[in-house]
């Protein structure tokens, strides 16, 4: 999906509906602008509270990775109360 943008005054461009809408961008959102050789790359960005960004880590996110293949292979028990928790410990 591509096609001609024009350069309006003050450099505003309009991002095409296809592509606004493909994208899931909506007006206020904030993008960040990468320089490749002769590329320019848009990337949405998502802002974080800082008291939240330990969980956006790149070392916290592989091992929620980790943990995500540990559900899916069923390494994962569950108990259903605080007391049979405590006995699986004791075991």
């Amino acid at each position: 999906m591509s096609g001609p943008v024009r350069i309006q005054r003050n450099f505003q461009v309009t991002i095409p509906a296809q592509i606004r809408n493909k994208a899931g961008l909506r007006e206020g959102d904030l993008l960040e602008f990468e320089l490749r050789e002769d590329e320019i790359i848009l990337r949405p960005l998502q802002l974080v509270e800082k008291s939240q960004s330990w969980f956006w880590s790149p070392e916290w996110q592989r091992e929620e990775r980790l943990v995500e293949e540990d559900f899916r292979k069923g390494k994962v028990k569950v108990s259903e109360s605080v007391e049979e928790f405590l006995e699986e410990l004791d075991e």
